[in-house]
């Protein structure tokens, strides 16, 4: 059974948070102070999260921090393929650390070819080795997750390798690996779920297909590649792909990048295309069959048209699945408690405070709904939260103009409104939008493409502008 971990809270009058002068006028008008001084024994925690993923673990360190008993509960479930990892989430473990490790790998070719411009002569022949590779990543990986279960135990957080689902109001019931239960309860609950990988509901795509969730501990190269998806997890790794040699072909559906600013998505397809990425567009898979086994193997995938009646076949060696993400709030008991969910997208709405429709039930990171998928959005979230909840702080998380990039070949960085967006909410005929291209200092003696990189801004014209750009088109 796991050990439950109990930390004595700090008294008022040693609590820098509550004591502060600027805080307490603020905490006592908001009724926050009236809640710190109310202590409840009769549950085993202050606080239960559930999800070990950055929003998650942010959170609960932070409320440790501020002398609350603070539980976490955390059990990956493994992919159609077996494949699983340790604490600290999507991010960490099968998304933005190992993807940009990959996307450096593919930079690094990239910057071989440029060296030569620059004087460096290679006697031999350079080539790249995946295996190295992933070892490599998966070590950096394995290292943070240490850092992540050490910091939890510095903080007196109780971390426990179990699966959470809501019994009735206020418990809890954590189910290890081996299917032994348990039960807690607790003053309050934060969801941080996250997101899973979707599938497509095909022939053969869960027992030959692989998604983010495997692809970063590969134990082989892919070879030969189908990405099926337009987001950006697919065309990060059709780039970083398609920059260690690898033969890549990216099956679209729609539009690329939903959601970003269309003539940059196009560009940045526009970079992948020279690169040798290969776009069929408007196509979906209907059927994917094994021909051989191996590492890699071979497979057939069978598309058809999204317009029409055509099928088109292929053969790749892998298929990774890369077309969107589902909320992991369908069997956590949400429903026992009233709790409510967007039946269409799994994901939860709250409140400008994380607050769900039962009061003491909140929610950061990506399963929350409207509101940016990104690592550092959900650990601001997270961070706040605890503050407000046991610190008497007031600050809200800002998730408005979150800043966030797109780590294809050609980087796409964003902040604000898409312009598709901007001119939804203002209109086109009361925007102005600024555009230019630029040429990198570290392309000019490489000889790379000066008319690649661009850049635009979009602006209201109802917005007092204290200096104007040089030029417009």
């Amino acid at each position: 059974m796991p050990i439950k971990h109990r930390v004595q809270r700090k008294s008022l009058k040693t609590s820098h948070t509550v004591s502060s002068p600027l805080v307490t006028p603020q905490a006592h008008q908001s009724g926050v102070l009236q809640k710190l001084l109310q202590e409840d024994p009769t549950y085993d925690y202050d606080l239960i999260v559930i999800g070990g993923g950055s929003g998650g673990l942010s959170c609960a360190q932070e409320a440790a921090a501020l002398g609350r008993r603070v539980m976490v509960l955390d059990l990956v479930v493994p992919s159609p393929q077996g494949t699983s990892w340790g604490v600290a989430g999507t991010c960490v473990n099968v998304g933005c650390v190992p993807k940009k490790l990959m996307h450096q790998a593919a930079l690094l070719g990239q910057a071989l070819t440029d060296s030569r411009k620059f004087g460096w002569e290679c006697s031999q022949q350079v080539k790249h080795n995946w295996e190295t590779m992933t070892e490599a990543i998966q070590k950096h990986v394995g290292s943070l997750n240490r850092s992540y279960q050490r910091a939890l135990r510095e903080k007196a957080v109780a971390y426990v390798n179990s699966y959470g689902e809501f019994v009735e109001h206020h418990k809890i019931k954590a189910t290890n690996g081996k299917g032994q239960e348990t039960y807690y309860t607790a003053a309050k609950f934060v969801i941080a779920t996250g997101e899973r990988p979707r599938y497509l509901g095909i022939q053969g795509d869960k027992e030959y297909c692989i998604t983010s969730d495997d692809f970063f501990s590969l134990p082989y190269c892919p070879g030969a590649t189908l990405v099926v998806g337009a987001s950006s997890v697919a065309l990060e790794c059709a780039g970083f792909l398609a920059g260690l040699g690898l033969e890549v072909t990216v099956m679209v559906s729609s539009q690329l990048l939903r959601g970003f600013d269309q003539e940059m998505a196009e560009k940045v397809a526009s970079s992948m295309q020279q690169l040798g990425v290969r776009f069929l567009r408007k196509f979906v898979p209907v059927e994917v069959q094994q021909l051989e086994k191996g590492s890699p193997g071979k497979l057939k995938v069978v598309a058809k048209s999204t317009e029409g009646t055509e099928i088109i076949e292929g053969l790749y060696n892998t298929v990774l699945l890369a077309i969107g993400r589902d909320s992991c709030t369908k069997k956590i008991g949400l429903e026992k408690i009233g709790v409510k969910v967007n039946e269409k997208t799994g994901k939860i709405p709250v409140n400008d405070v994380e607050q769900s429709s039962v009061p003491y039930v909140y929610a950061v990171g990506d399963v929350v709904e409207g509101q940016p998928e990104l690592t550092p959005v959900a650990v601001q979230a997270g961070r706040l939260l605890a503050r407000r909840l046991f610190g008497g702080r007031l600050e809200k998380c800002d998730y408005i103009n979150a800043p966030t990039v797109v780590f294809t070949p050609l980087e796409y960085g964003c902040c604000g409104y898409a312009e598709e967006k901007a001119v939804e909410v203002y209109r086109k005929e009361n925007l102005e939008v600024y555009h230019t291209l630029f040429w990198p200092l570290e392309w000019t003696v490489a000889c790379r493409d000066s008319n690649t990189c661009y850049a635009k801004i979009i602006c209201s014209k109802f917005d007092n502008l204290s200096a104007q750009p040089l030029h417009q088109e």
